[in-house]
């Protein structure tokens, strides 16, 4: 019996081959998708319909590490959510797809169905749109795409009810949040970001991972000696910042340096999204800033961190020319998106310029390894919105002890701005301002893989948020599902797009 379930279970390209084999003897296959964390009546109901339809049931799941439905979400991992589907007597074969959709896959099996539920029947209700994607990729290879009609659960709600996936104060909030703001009133509230106008400015860094394993201590010194891998490079920095800005808002410029001496602005312009129009100014004699992490094999920890940098402001000239820029152009903007991560472009002079000429400006001052208590927000004589995380805040106050909220009030009295909103990591989030005083979000992740880049995501999203005028318990709750999302991708390999952002909050509303 167990033979049997491992017998139907296949790599995509095995999948493709069957298909092509039970198609050239006249058969008729049907292909369902989907995560299928938790097999209830449902999907039974819907796999006999299914088949009703041909003659061989194909089913494909999502591959854990691109399912972003919520905490702790998959449920159960990718091979035990095979196994289940394949000991289904109805299921004929069950592939694992390396991809966030079943685009591809439908185009290398080539079914002759493509059967979704009831529940994606009206099409313009389905908050990814990716059904559109989908019925234009199965009718490519010569198929059908059928929608099945009976009753219909939620995965995402059974678990949601009946797992201990969220903390009792958690799940309270949740059950408030939505009785307020329906998913809709959410969706269309993103939507509306698109007309915004943004310019983000800052340092622009190129983040390298350099994999590796330990072999051993060295016979002749203390250390541990490792093996190179493999290495990996990502788009960091105001980069970073700007790609997951470029996920919510139409149009994005983008402000920043590189240097002259090796740019890496190919691998830029390649990892920067499509609505980005950048504005790069060049540091002569150094290259980009580059920060090199060595990362263990094991469990992916970081063992250490190089970086090449040049830690002193731009020159007068390239202050020059950018201050140039800003000042054609600057009124421009709905928002300005100030990243500063301490390394040099923004100056005094670029400072005033954009605090004084800008409509909307938002703000995140970075404290890292090469800045420390020096860099902090109260360089900056104002601006309407400031991100922060808790170390910066304490530093910003010279206060390692008071309690948070006292804090975060006092900083935001005595800098002046609209809105202050906190981060704290695995305790999430806390915004004050004197209009809406204080709300306090918690956090939503459960499944941390890399921390890098969740607070520049978080920043990103946010930032056009308060800029549009969103409500200011919607705007921290938004921010801290984009951080939870961002801690599931290693490093900054991709931004936080709005449709998975869609999909998050839509299983979270459940």
């Amino acid at each position: 019996m167990e033979e049997q379930i491992i017998l139907k279970i296949k790599q995509i390209d095995e999948l493709a081959e069957t298909v092509a084999g039970i198609k050239r003897k006249g058969g008729k296959v049907v292909h369902c998708h989907g995560v299928f964390d938790l097999v209830h009546l449902g999907h039974i109901r819907h796999f006999n319909l299914a088949k009703k339809e041909g003659d061989v049931l194909v089913v494909t799941i999502t591959k854990d590490k691109h399912v972003k439905r919520g905490p702790g979400r998959p449920i159960f991992n990718e091979l035990l959510r095979a196994e289940t589907l394949a000991s289904l007597e109805i299921v004929d074969y069950v592939g694992i797809i390396d991809s966030p959709t079943a685009i591809d896959c439908i185009k290398e099996i080539r079914p002759d169905f493509y059967v979704k539920g009831s529940d994606y029947k009206q099409k313009e209700k389905d908050v990814t749109g990716k059904i559109y994607d989908e019925e234009e990729a199965i009718k490519s290879v010569g198929g059908k795409l059928v929608f099945t009609e009976d009753i219909t659960f939620s995965s995402s709600k059974l678990i949601n009810s009946s797992f201990d996936v969220y903390p009792p104060r958690t799940l309270k909030y949740l059950r408030g949040l939505k009785k307020k703001y329906p998913i809709d009133y959410v969706v269309d509230a993103l939507d509306s970001l698109k007309k915004l106008k943004v310019l983000v400015i800052g340092d622009a860094i190129i983040d390298q991972y350099h994999y590796c394993c330990a072999m051993g201590k060295s016979s002749k010194e203390h250390l541990v000696v490792n093996r190179y891998l493999s290495e990996e490079c990502f788009a960091g920095g105001t980069l970073a910042t700007a790609n997951n800005v470029a996920s919510v808002c139409g149009q994005v410029d983008l402000i920043t340096v590189l240097g002259e001496k090796d740019s890496h602005e190919k691998f830029i312009r390649q990892k920067l999204s499509e609505n980005i129009n950048p504005a790069f100014f060049y540091r002569p004699d150094t290259s980009t800033i580059i920060k090199r992490r060595f990362v263990s094999n094991v469990q992916d920890r970081k063992l250490f961190e190089i970086c090449y940098m040049e830690d002193n402001y731009i020159s007068k000239e390239i202050e020059s020319d950018i201050m140039a820029q800003l000042r054609k152009v600057i009124k421009d903007y709905d928002a300005v998106i100030v990243s500063d991560f301490g390394h040099g472009l923004l100056t005094p002079k670029i400072i005033n310029l954009i605090c004084s000429k800008a409509k909307y400006m938002a703000l995140n001052v970075q404290t890292n390894s090469a800045n420390s208590g020096f860099n902090l927000i109260t360089k900056y004589p104002s601006a309407n919105c400031v991100c922060i995380d808790e170390r910066e805040l304490r530093l910003a106050a010279h206060d390692k002890y008071s309690e948070i909220r006292q804090l975060l009030k006092n900083v935001y009295q005595n800098f002046g701005c609209d809105q202050m909103i906190a981060t704290r990591g695995p305790y999430g989030s806390l915004c004050y301002s004197r209009e809406s005083g204080y709300h306090e979000t918690p956090a939503f992740s459960y499944r941390v893989i890399d921390a890098v880049g969740a607070g520049d995501a978080f920043f990103a999203y946010v930032s056009p948020c308060f800029a549009a005028g969103l409500p200011q318990d919607l705007i921290s709750f938004i921010g801290n599902a984009v951080g939870s999302l961002a801690v599931q991708i290693v490093c900054n390999r991709e931004p936080v797009k709005n449709v998975d952002l869609t999909k998050f909050i839509t299983r979270l509303f459940k």
